[in-house]
């Protein structure tokens, strides 16, 4: 972006492109690991607002939280090994994606009142606007991208 002043101009250095904030965490499947999961994303979550003063409300935490839960609890379960948690941000969303190392795809299970477990998937299905899996060359990833406040 260039001001002009008087007739002169001054370069501002703002038309660079911004970087959205980008985080990320390894977890072992250790004991503990889902709660870690929700804290690294909690703090992820405080520094978007500060970073990027995303108008993040509680519900938006919540599902940013949520999902997070969700993904990192069925890497835990189904990969029977290390997983990586990423987090992007900027004012408007917030993707979470979860490397893990099984090359299973998820999948949505037919509803079922009478279905104790398995929901996961339509959980974060029903929260995310959008949500993608993929193999990649050492298991497989799962991204959902949600919005802030309807961004």
């Amino acid at each position: 972006m260039t001001e002009h002043l008087d007739g002169a101009v001054i370069p501002t250095g703002f038309d660079v492109p911004v970087e959205p904030l980008r985080r990320a965490a390894h977890y072992t499947g250790e004991q503990g690991c889902i709660a870690e999961a929700r804290s690294f994303a909690a703090h992820f979550m405080g520094q978007l607002r500060t970073e990027w003063c995303a108008e993040a409300d509680d519900r938006a935490d919540g599902a940013v939280l949520l999902v997070v839960s969700e993904l990192v609890t069925n890497a835990d379960r189904h990969s029977h090994g290390p997983y990586i948690l990423e987090l992007e941000g900027t004012d408007t969303t917030v993707t979470v994606s979860v490397y893990d190392s099984s090359v299973a795809l998820p999948r949505i299970f037919p509803r079922d009142p009478e279905r104790v477990g398995r929901h996961g998937l339509e959980i974060v299905h029903a929260l995310a606007d959008r949500v993608t899996v993929e193999r990649v060359p050492v298991g497989k990833r799962v991204r959902a991208v949600l919005k802030l406040n309807g961004g």
